[in-house]
């Protein structure tokens, strides 16, 4: 066995043959329905017909990918409400888990602290079928709220079928399920901050809000570019299940999203070419835009998600 240098790559191998093993059958996974199913988007180059298949289907080259720059309307509206989804989530979801993790930090008790947590993580495990039920029951029209105020005589809420208000909803729903779930990484990052920092800062005079401005929030600040490169990464796919579960109560113009519009047009309507070429589109979007991101982390001194 070398010594002075690293093992040659057959001996780490072997050393780590266990979990190796251990990892295998994910990785046999990940490899048929990430990477082996990328060949698929062939059909973006094809008049794609399931009866046909892949093999004898028509070429038609660049053909499908005109629905990106001729304006067809329903491609527009799902590009301006994915954009407009992504970002308000990224300005209101992305900081309620470190709020969220801040506060839970500055618990005392730690029965507290863990019954807290496991009320907040709750929702996570909940599927978006269920999630969107209990709104249903919650504020639908025969919801609790609505049925409490007919008791009292007053105006009924229209808040599950108003298009004025989904995004709004959609955001609120995330907040719910996922908020709790992603303060985990938040907690860790936490945990890693020296103690002596913090009684060295107390010792100068540093108050709770100085501690956080100067210890805290620098000491989250790697974890927090890199969730922020990977939420870049899927920016573009902002809650498929969630969406199509109450497409039908607002219509297609207030919530018509890319995935829905590539299911919508091709599972529904057929146009697998079409839907295909946007799906490739807006993956390859996304590794832009991580790739890019890291970049500039790289810039600003950050490891990003992987160092160049």
């Amino acid at each position: 066995m070398p010594t002075g240098r690293q093992q040659p790559w057959w001996a780490r191998m072997w050393r780590d043959r266990t979990l190796l093993l251990f990892a295998l059958p994910g990785m046999v996974l990940i490899l048929i329905f990430q990477y082996v199913a990328l060949a698929g988007n062939v059909i973006a180059f094809q008049d794609y017909q399931p009866f046909l298949g892949i093999r004898d289907s028509l070429w038609v080259g660049w053909e499908n990918f005109r629905v990106l720059v001729n304006g067809d309307p329903a491609f527009v509206t799902a590009v301006r409400n994915t954009l407009a989804l992504t970002l308000i989530q990224t300005v209101f979801v992305f900081p309620v888990p470190i709020a969220l993790a801040l506060l839970l930090n500055s618990l005392l008790s730690e029965r507290i602290k863990k019954f807290v947590q496991s009320v907040l993580y709750l929702p996570h495990f909940l599927s978006w079928v269920v999630i969107v039920a209990i709104f249903q029951q919650v504020l639908g029209g025969a919801g609790l709220l609505n049925n409490f105020l007919r008791a009292q005589g007053w105006a009924t809420l229209d808040i599950l079928g108003n298009p004025d208000i989904f995004f709004g909803l959609l955001t609120t729903q995330v907040i719910w399920k996922d908020a709790g779930w992603s303060t985990i990484l938040f907690l860790a990052a936490l945990s890693q901050i020296d103690a002596s920092l913090y009684e060295a800062s107390a010792v100068d005079g540093a108050g709770r809000w100085r501690q956080m401005w100067h210890i805290t929030l620098p000491g989250l600040r790697g974890i927090i570019i890199l969730l922020l490169i990977l939420r870049l990464g899927d920016s573009l796919s902002v809650g498929f299940e969630q969406i199509i579960l109450q497409q039908n109560a607002v219509g297609l113009a207030a919530s018509e999203v890319l995935d829905t519009y590539v299911y919508n047009n091709g599972i529904v309507g057929g146009g697998w070419g079409v839907s295909t070429a946007v799906g490739m589109v807006k993956g390859v979007i996304g590794v832009i835009l991580v790739l890019g991101a890291n970049k500039l982390a790289h810039i600003f001194g950050e490891n990003g998600i992987y160092k160049s």
